[in-house]
């Protein structure tokens, strides 16, 4: 049985490839990760989904063994990100968002640093480095300073440096930040080959749109995990409240109007659009949205009830999160 095959019959196991209980993390009096639990399957790709500062990347760094948590527990492949680190980077690749490459290095001269440092064995090597370069497409630049690659190409390279030794998990820390759509695009695909051969893929990211291809997302703010599921259910079943998709021109100064209708909660601009939250009686308040706009003078405006975004759900979430929490914050201090 090939290296592929034998992750993939792993990854059809029903043990998890990475577990979080309670798992919590502070610097000082400051809270980075508060009390996360989560199970994450073999072969799937897990989207973290949060603002900077959320707590994204200490938590990714706790379970690739960088920094120890303060409480709570957690394991990747089976091994405890407390007391055995080690045995948990050798089974992990780690790509976070400023690559980790050497620029002064070719592109195979990078391959062949992260193989001595993976230990691949010498009669593994080639085979290996050449599975990469035609992963990313970069066989025709396998010669090419890495500085002269642009950024989408410095990202594949950087990809192939992490999976270079087979890792059953992938750890990717904001690994598209600063990349334009095409090459997300590009990059994404590698990702579902990857999860396609039985590569667990966590992955953490702020952009929105981004977190679609997932097949299951952990939304996290403030330290804490607001909610999980796959989009569609965090989209159907987590989502309190309607959204309104509403079209007036100018857009900006119609979402100021709308803002401003007793029982909406949220306005924000997508695109030429706006969308609107409500949280009560949608039915009633439809109409109370159509007449401000009327009032206004937005000839021909028109507002439609539609299934929301993600990032309706996570401003919907947060501001929920936030209300339950303001009576403590106001208590503190």
């Amino acid at each position: 049985m090939s290296e592929r095959a034998g992750s993939q019959a792993e990854s059809e196991t029903p043990d998890p490839a990475v577990v979080l209980h309670d798992l919590e993390k502070r610097f000082g009096d400051f809270v980075a990760v508060d009390r996360i639990s989560l199970e994450i399957r073999k072969g799937e790709i897990f989207g973290f989904l949060g603002p900077n500062g959320a707590g994204k990347s200490t938590t990714i760094r706790m379970l690739c063994g960088i920094i120890a948590p303060t409480a709570g527990r957690g394991s990747v492949a089976g091994f405890d990100i407390a007391t055995q680190p080690d045995e948990i980077k050798m089974r992990i690749g780690y790509m976070s968002q400023r690559f980790s490459l050497y620029d002064d290095l070719k592109v195979e001269e990078n391959l062949d640093f992260y193989a001595g440092i993976y230990g691949i064995p010498p009669e593994k090597r080639a085979a290996r480095k050449q599975w990469v370069l035609e992963m990313a497409d970069l066989v025709a630049q396998r010669n090419d300073f890495t500085r002269s690659l642009p950024v989408g190409w410095k990202q594949r390279l950087a990809l192939g440096c992490a999976v270079l030794h087979d890792p059953p998990i992938l750890f990717l820390d904001e690994p598209t930040s600063g990349v334009d759509p095409i090459s997300r695009r590009r990059f994404w695909e590698l990702i579902y080959d990857l999860s396609s051969r039985g590569v667990t893929v966590f992955v953490t990211t702020h952009y929105m749109e981004e977190a679609e291809y997932c097949q299951r997302l952990g939304m996290i703010y403030r330290g804490e995990l607001i909610a999980d599921g796959t989009p569609d259910e965090l989209k159907t079943k987590l989502m309190r409240g309607h959204v309104f998709e509403i079209t007036a021109n100018p857009p900006q100064e119609a979402m100021e109007a709308v803002a401003g209708v007793e029982g909406v909660s949220e306005t924000a601009l997508f695109g030429t659009t706006v969308h609107a939250l409500v949280m009560d009686d949608a039915a009633s308040i439809a109409p109370a949205i159509e007449r401000r706009l009327h009032d206004g003078g937005f000839a021909g405006a028109a507002v439609r009830p539609i299934k929301p975004s993600l990032e309706d759900v996570f401003v919907a979430l947060v501001r929920e999160r936030d209300a339950r929490t303001a009576p403590v914050a106001e208590v503190k201090r």
